[in-house]
């Protein structure tokens, strides 16, 4: 069951982050990044990978079944909240040039994640 939960993680990751670029006014971080998802824990998941957009510092859901608000700071901080009815899972960490690294939690499980600008 864990699985599935940390599956659902992942899945709502992959389609809660546009892929745009796009914006007059740019942030250090804006643009897209290849973001590795893993668990601490086997009956979480395996993991994956996917990508996210960052838009003027803003990370925001692309789909009406998934709720995504988040920001990264000037300084590389970063913090998302997912959402997806009852489900729910935060991210915390920091971006520093064309890399980054963190933590996630959900309800259930916890893991950490890594992230490579693309």
């Amino acid at each position: 069951m864990n699985g599935i939960r940390t599956g659902l993680f992942v899945t709502l990751v992959a389609i809660a982050f546009p892929l745009t670029q796009a914006g007059a006014t740019t942030s250090t971080f804006d643009g897209t990044w290849n973001v590795r998802i893993s668990s601490s824990s086997e009956t979480c998941g395996n993991g994956a990978t996917v990508a996210i957009g960052i838009n003027n510092g803003q990370i925001a859901s692309s789909s009406a079944a998934v709720t995504a608000s988040g920001r990264v700071a000037g300084a590389g901080s970063i913090n998302v909240t997912l959402s997806s009815g009852i489900k729910r899972a935060v991210g915390f960490g920091r971006l520093s040039g064309t890399s980054g690294s963190g933590t996630w939690r959900g309800a259930m499980c916890t893991g950490t994640w890594t992230a490579e600008r693309m």
